[in-house]
């Protein structure tokens, strides 16, 4: 198993646009928006893949580095923590869980921040990246 980083962040309110978060949609390919189920990001082009990681830790430092990127524009920052965070991301990664965080940031914006599994569990689409030496 490895792990895929994908990011989007825009105006909140275009996650309003539901059709083209969902697979099934004409827009889904072209749509910067994220998915409506984490594993469906494998679905996108690989142009959307961000990073890509064969171990669970540098995976889980992208997401602390994503979350430190972003945790000055929160404008009411939760009470999960990027400690917990990082605590579950490490714990479900290994076992095949998708993490996706996302934030509201200020003047109306969000960010989603996605480590998905490949392959993953939840889907059957192939791996978006062919690499040499990593079994698909």
């Amino acid at each position: 198993m490895h792990w895929h980083a994908y990011t989007w962040t825009g105006d909140g309110e275009e996650q309003e646009r539901q059709d083209e978060r969902r697979l099934d949609s004409p827009e889904f390919l072209s749509s910067p928006l994220p998915p409506m189920r984490t594993g469906d990001w494998l679905a996108k082009p690989s142009s959307r893949i961000v990073a890509t990681f064969d171990e669970v830790e540098p995976a889980v430092g992208w997401l602390a580095a994503q979350y430190a990127k972003l945790s000055a524009a929160l404008p009411h920052p939760n009470g999960v923590g990027l400690r917990t965070r990082l605590e579950n991301a490490s714990e479900v990664l290994p076992r095949g869980v998708d993490v996706q965080w996302g934030e509201w940031l200020s003047g109306g914006r969000f960010t989603a921040v996605a480590m998905i599994c490949c392959p993953n569990r939840h889907t059957d689409h192939p791996c978006p990246v062919r690499r040499p030496g990593v079994r698909h």
